[in-house]
């Protein structure tokens, strides 16, 4: 199943914008698969998301320009992994 075209480009979004998963799946700025980024989020190689409500999680734009920046050497801050 296809990701629908977001109607913004994630570089005009600013750092401390929220998007959720199906937006970053949909810039396609991760290039592993949600379980693969669940592994990640718990082993504090991918930044953690932000709890909304009981049941919504969302990454801030600058956690992940960080991330994209140099993913071999991030090392997400300690702290409550959220799924």
């Amino acid at each position: 199943m296809s990701q629908p075209k977001p109607s913004t480009d994630f570089d005009e979004l600013p750092d401390d914008a929220l998007i959720r998963l199906s937006l970053l799946l949909a810039f396609s700025l991760i290039p592993f698969s949600t379980s693969t980024l669940w592994r990640r989020v718990r082993a504090n190689t991918f930044p953690k998301p932000i709890r909304i409500s009981p049941q919504v999680t969302a990454w801030r734009v600058g956690d992940l320009r960080a991330w994209l920046k140099s993913p071999g050497e991030f090392q997400a801050n300690n702290g409550e992994v959220l799924k």
